[in-house]
C-alpha cells in the first residue's frame, strides 16, 4: 500500500490481548496474577477491548483499500481498451466513407457488377465473378467491423462508467473506514496517556506473564508437537518474513519498508509466487484450515474472534507477526494473542523432504508484543492519505 498510511503510533499506542487456544482458552484466561494490582488487571481488559475494535476496523479499511487497488487496475486496462475501440472505430469509419465514395462514383460492388453483366463477353463475366464475390465480401466486412467498433466502444464507455462510480462509492467508504481507525487509536491512546510509568510497567509485566501462562498450556496440550517440514514456497514466505524483523508495524502498510499484520503475511506468499488476499479476515475465510497440532512452517495464524490479527508460523511454536503500532516486526509465541485458528495457503504442495529453518537475526524476539513501554508517551497518529492507497 503505497504513501499516505498513517504512520506509527509511539511506542505507547496500543496494548496486546493474550489468551490461549479456544481448547484451553478456559484455562488460560487473563486475569490478575498474584500480587497484580486488580485495577491494572480491569485497565489491561479495557485496553484488549480498544485494541480489537481499532484492529478490526484497520482490517475492514485495508479490504477496501485492496478492493479499490483492484478497481483502479480495471479502470486504467478499461481506458486502454477504449482507446483501441476508439482507434478501430475510427479506422472502420474511414472505410465506410471511402465505400461511400465509390458508391458516389460508381465504383461500388454493384455498379462493377452490373457492368459484368452488360457485358457481350459471358467467358469474362464468368472469370470475373470470383473477384465480385471477394469484393462484396470485403464491403460486407467493413460494415461488419464498423457495427462491431461502434458496439464494443458503446460496451467499453459504459462498464468504465460504472468502474469509475463503483471507485467513487469505494472512496467513500475508505474514508469514513480511516476516521473510525483513528477514533479509536485515540481512544487507546487517551487511556494510555493517563497512566503512570509504574502502571505501564505493571501493564508489560502482567502482559508477559499472560503470554508465557498462554504458551505453556498449549505447548502442554501437545498442540505444538508438530515437526512437519514447510513446502518450497512455504519456506520461501518464513525467510521472507524473518528477513523483515526489525522493521516497523506502520498502519495499512505491506512493505518493503514496513507492515501492518496482514500486510505482512500476504507479502510473504506474494514473494514465496503464491497470491493470498489483503486481509486477515480474507485469509481467514478463503485459505485452507488446519488444525493447530498440524501446524507447518509458512501456515498463518490468525487471532480473535473476528479474525482481525494474522502471524506467519516459522516452527518450534513461534511466528512471524507485526505486533501493532509502536512495535516492529518480531518472532513471537504462537499463543502471544488469543488464536483462531490456522490456514494453509498452499495446501496441495508437497511438504520439503529436507529443511533447515533460518537462523533468527539477534534480538528477533526483542520488544514487548504490547506496543508500549513505560519509557514514553502515547502520541497522535498521522492521518493517511486516501487517494495515495
Amino acid at each position: 500500500m503505497s504513501g499516505g498510511v498513517l504512520r506509527s503510533v509511539c511506542t505507547a499506542a496500543l496494548a496486546a490481548v493474550v489468551a490461549a487456544s479456544p481448547a484451553a482458552a478456559a484455562a488460560t484466561a487473563p486475569g490478575p496474577a498474584a500480587g497484580a494490582d486488580s485495577s491494572v488487571a480491569q485497565l489491561l481488559s479495557e485496553l484488549r477491548k480498544l485494541y480489537q475494535q481499532a484492529e478490526e476496523a484497520t482490517e475492514k479499511y485495508n479490504g477496501t483499500s485492496a478492493e479499490l487497488k483492484k478497481r483502479a487496475a480495471q479502470a486504467k486496462k478499461l481506458d486502454a481498451e477504449l482507446v483501441t475501440a476508439r482507434t478501430a472505430l475510427a479506422d472502420s469509419h474511414d472505410e465506410a466513407g471511402q465505400l461511400a465514395r465509390e458508391q458516389y462514383q460508381g465504383r461500388s460492388d454493384f455498379s462493377a457488377y452490373m457492368r459484368l453483366l452488360l457485358s457481350r463477353d459471358p467467358e469474362h463475366l464468368l472469370d470475373q465473378e470470383h473477384v465480385v464475390r471477394r469484393t462484396a465480401t470485403a464491403r460486407a466486412a467493413t460494415v461488419k467491423r464498423l457495427t462491431g467498433a461502434e458496439k464494443r466502444a458503446d460496451e467499453l464507455a459504459t462498464e468504465s462508467r460504472k468502474v469509475l462510480d463503483r471507485q467513487q462509492v469505494l472512496a467513500a467508504k475508505q474514508k469514513k473506514q480511516r476516521d473510525t481507525v483513528r477514533a479509536r487509536l485515540k481512544a487507546v491512546e487517551s487511556k494510555l496517556a493517563k497512566l503512570s510509568g509504574s502502571q505501564l510497567t505493571e501493564l508489560s509485566r502482567l502482559e508477559q506473564r499472560n503470554v508465557e501462562k498462554a504458551q505453556g498450556a498449549l505447548a502442554a496440550s501437545g498442540a505444538l508437537s508438530s515437526t512437519r517440514p514447510p513446502s518450497e514456497a512455504g519456506g520461501e514466505a518464513v525467510r521472507y518474513a524473518i528477513a523483515q524483523v526489525g522493521k516497523p508495524y506502520v498502519w495499512g502498510a505491506e512493505g518493503p519498508d514496513s507492515f501492518d499484520c496482514s500486510g505482512l503475511t500476504s507479502r510473504a506468499w506474494a514473494k514465496a509466487g503464491q497470491v493470498i488476499p489483503r486481509t486477515s479476515q480474507e485469509q481467514w475465510r478463503q485459505l485452507r484450515k488446519v488444525p493447530v497440532n498440524a501446524l507447518r512452517p509458512g501456515d498463518l495464524v490468525i487471532y480473535f474472534p473476528k479474525a482481525t490479527h494474522v502471524a506467519l508460523y516459522i516452527g518450534n511454536g513461534l511466528v512471524v507477526q507485526a505486533p501493532r503500532p509502536g512495535s516492529k516486526v518480531k518472532v513471537s509465541p504462537v499463543a502471544s494473542n488469543p488464536l483462531l485458528g490456522a490456514v494453509r495457503p498452499d495446501p496441495q504442495s508437497v511438504p520439503l523432504s529436507s529443511y533447515e529453518p533460518p537462523r533468527l537475526p539477534q534480538g528477533a524476539s526483542a520488544g514487548s508484543d504490547a506496543g508500549y513501554s513505560s519509557s514514553s508517551a502515547p502520541s497522535a497518529p498521522s492521518a493517511p492519505s486516501v487517494s495515495g492507497k
